[in-house]
């Protein structure tokens, strides 16, 4: 049996997203929308999957992070404070000949050089002079529309837990080091949106703030790091597909003393997937000083008053569904056919479990397992076509296990469990099929 689980590109798992009701170009019909993706009934079930199994791990399972979900528009002075307004723009270029945008970061990157080239990459046309980019989308908030309205769409979740320390602090009595984390969409008029859902102008954050005392800056950040990083091998990342790249002095945040990603290899190269950085007490010191109101921390077993540094966890989800998506497919030589295969974590499938009747007059003892199941698990019942071909389509679709009700479980209580990675068939009790199941969909397996 070959097997080719290296994606050259990216072509082959768009065409699977769209067949298979993963990922749609958000409004299609219309000729799209270039930087904006509609999740289909299995990109949602997939999406919701990996942000509770992160919600999990950052905020359930731990004592000292709490949650919260802040509103998407916040006060201007949230943005002019954090340094948004002034210096979240990107330069770009315009080629003359074919009118391509391009920023000139990526020119320099793909280049190879530290200065962007002077021609196009794509038609050798000539570009034009370097212009500031500015990357939040614009709004006005009440009935008219002048200079006094204008509000933003936020670029990042971070922010809102930033001014909401003190309310988050007090009102959890939580003792510093504690974290506050959140999801949920921000927006950026990216210059050039590309690599399918790779870089979007909306898209969702998974962030995490850690408050520590400054003498503890290092050690948690260690340990926040370490933790990120094993976290995307528990969504069942190959692990010789991730790296951590600590970040270079001339390319840190201006609010950051040291950072590094985590960071996947896609077929057009090594991405980040996540940043974990030390934002020191930066955010914290310029919202005090610009709203005048006090954002310090009083720590009684020190008996010392001091303002915390931070410990900024901050994911994509998108992005993770995408290398999810990315790490699973596959393309496989079985006999004389070809199959294409999602090996997704069963923890985080969208769709579970599938129960088939080996032929219709099983349909009513099918529906009747399939009634069971779907208590417990995420179930699709199928009846269309020959047994070989709703494999196929559940094994593209990533669905880890396939159930068959035939004539011999008639008899004697059991149905043929299907496994999607092995194909190998197994009978299993109906009176313990829920209980086999749930232990191979358990991350623990």
């Amino acid at each position: 049996m070959k097997t080719t689980d290296q994606l050259e590109t990216l072509d082959a798992l768009v065409s699977l997203c769209k067949r298979r009701g993963y990922i749609f170009q958000s409004s299609e019909i219309y000729g799209g929308l270039n930087g904006f993706w509609d999740y289909g009934p299995l990109g949602v079930e997939l999406r919701r999957n990996i942000l509770d199994f992160w919600w999990n791990r950052v905020v359930r399972e731990r004592e000292d992070v709490v949650g919260m979900d802040a509103s998407i528009i916040m006060h201007p002075k949230v943005w002019e404070a954090s340094g948004h307004v002034g210096s979240f723009y990107d330069m770009m270029v315009d080629c003359m000949s074919c009118k391509r945008r391009f920023r000139t970061d990526h020119l320099a990157r793909d280049a190879g050089t530290d200065e962007p080239p002077k021609t196009c990459p794509e038609c050798s046309g000539d570009l034009t002079e370097p212009r500031e980019f500015g990357l939040m989308f614009e709004t006005h908030v009440g009935a008219t529309k002048d200079s006094q309205a204008v509000a933003y769409l936020r670029p990042e979740t971070a922010q809102a837990m930033f001014v909401n320390f003190r309310n988050v602090q007090m009102a959890t009595r939580m003792k510093v080091p504690f974290g506050i984390a959140q999801s949920g969409k921000a927006f950026r008029n990216e210059v050039t949106p590309r690599n399918f859902t790779f870089r979007s102008r909306e898209f969702e954050q998974m962030e995490l703030e850690f408050f520590v005392h400054p003498e503890e800056e290092r050690e948690w950040f260690d340990f926040w790091l370490q933790e990120r990083f094993s976290w995307y091998g528990d969504l069942g990342i190959r692990q010789e597909k991730l790296r951590l790249r600590p970040h270079r002095e001339d390319e840190l945040a201006h609010y950051a003393r040291y950072t590094s990603d985590v960071e996947y290899e896609f077929p057009f190269g090594w991405q980040e997937l996540e940043g974990v950085a030390n934002r020191g007490s930066f955010d914290l010191d310029q919202h005090m000083k610009a709203s005048g109101k006090e954002l310090g921390y009083f720590d009684d077993a020190r008996n010392e008053k001091f303002v915390p540094s931070v410990i900024e966890s901050s994911a994509g989800l998108d992005r993770t569904v995408l290398t999810v998506l990315a790490d699973a497919f596959a393309v496989e030589q079985v006999g004389e056919e070809e199959r294409t295969v999602l090996r997704l974590a069963p923890h985080i499938a969208p769709r579970q479990v599938s129960v088939f009747p080996l032929v219709k007059k099983l349909a009513e003892p099918s529906r009747k397992l399939y009634d069971e199941l779907k208590k417990h698990f995420n179930v699709l019942y199928d009846a269309g076509g020959s047994i070989g071909k709703r494999y196929r389509r559940e094994d593209e679709v990533g669905t880890p296990f396939c159930v068959t009700v035939d004539f011999d479980g008639l008899d004697d209580g059991t149905a043929t469990v299907r496994d999607r990675d092995s194909m190998e068939q197994e009978r299993v009790s109906l009176d313990g099929m829920v209980d086999y199941l749930r232990e191979r969909l358990s991350l623990e397996r």
